[in-house]
């Protein structure tokens, strides 16, 4: 057996007018994640953890924003390819440990559904996940609601 870690960062610009993804829910807010894709902040973390935990590059290298193909793609479809990846590679999930950050919205009551919906999207038990969020207090550019934020570290298994 094998276990191995890996830690995945994300980082988006918050912009008004779109619908806030995170974690593979929308979230009613006046402003959005910018990005190539959906920009869901906390999915890219994941996949950057399980991607480096696996030694297999970042989301980058897999995804590139320079590609039509993924341009406004549903990042639940990224992290179902990272997960095919593992598996072609004789990985398993163990767990996931995350936090979002971010000023606002408020995104506590929506952890269980995003919980569901990454354990559904991942094929692994919903006790396999956590996820936490937490503002900066005012700090920083979360804190001036300027962007989001979300690290994820994940342990894996090779048998």
């Amino acid at each position: 057996m094998k276990i191995r870690t890996g830690i995945g960062y994300d980082v988006h610009k918050l912009v008004e007018g779109k619908t806030l993804t995170v974690g593979g829910i929308e979230i009613p807010h006046y402003k959005s994640s910018l990005g190539h894709s959906d920009g869901d902040v906390l999915i890219h973390a994941i996949c950057d953890a399980l991607l480096g935990a696996a030694n297999l590059r970042d989301i980058g290298f897999h995804f590139p924003d320079t590609s039509e193909k993924y341009k406004g793609i549903d990042s639940k479809l990224l992290l179902k390819d990272v997960i095919t990846l593992l598996k072609k590679n004789e990985y398993e999930i163990s767990n996931i440990d995350s936090t979002i950050i971010l000023q606002k919205p408020k995104v506590r009551d929506y952890i269980p559904l995003m919980t569901k919906k990454l354990a559904s999207c991942m094929q692994i038990s919903e006790n396999d996940i956590s996820i936490k969020a937490t503002t900066t207090e005012k700090l920083g550019f979360e804190g001036k609601e300027e962007g989001i934020t979300a690290l994820a570290t994940v342990l894996i298994i090779k048998y």
